[in-house]
């Protein structure tokens, strides 16, 4: 499983408020969320971002209230995958069950700048910064997580694996 794009670059701290500000979760619509994603810290967050980009961020991403939809806001927007010092955990349960990449790698979110082109290998953690022709390391993904994340989220990977195994029987 892979991740390629241009990056957008954010400090420490970035909370799930400001992610999806709180005035915009009257709606259901995943599209229209995206749409205001990051609006009170960049309003031109949705306009340069292209499907398949990459959010990098410094430490305690997506701290604050348990938003859930704050992932999700990000994923439907085009974000592929966040790279960080850190992040919140909560934040972290909430990109897993949508099946949206996140990494820790503190090495690659200090050095990896605004507009370069990176690219993930979530296999081996492999992180590439292709404009600076450097490497980095992160944890890999274990399959189920690969699997879950390409399934878009736990509720699907659990239903294929009924389908699969059978109603009783969700084991891998």
């Amino acid at each position: 499983m892979q991740a390629k794009g241009t990056v957008l670059k954010y400090g420490d701290n970035v909370d799930t408020d400001v992610i999806i500000p709180a005035r915009y979760l009257n709606s259901f619509d995943a599209k229209e969320l995206a749409s205001h994603a990051m609006v009170d810290i960049d309003p031109t967050f949705t306009q340069r971002l292209q499907p398949g980009d990459i959010m990098v961020a410094g430490k305690n991403f997506g701290c604050g209230s348990s938003r859930e939809h704050a992932p999700l806001a990000l994923k439907t927007a085009g974000v592929s995958c966040v790279i960080a010092e850190s992040f919140a955990r909560i934040f972290y349960r909430n990109s897993i069950n949508i099946g949206f990449a996140i990494l820790e790698c503190p090495e690659a979110a200090k050095d990896i700048e605004e507009g370069n082109q990176v690219e993930v290998n979530f296999d081996d953690g492999t992180i590439y910064n292709l404009t600076k022709n450097k490497k980095y390391q992160a944890q890999p993904f274990p399959e189920f997580l690969q699997k879950m994340i390409q399934a878009n989220g736990l509720v699907n990977y659990v239903n294929e694996k009924r389908v699969i195994y059978g109603k009783n029987n969700c084991s891998d």
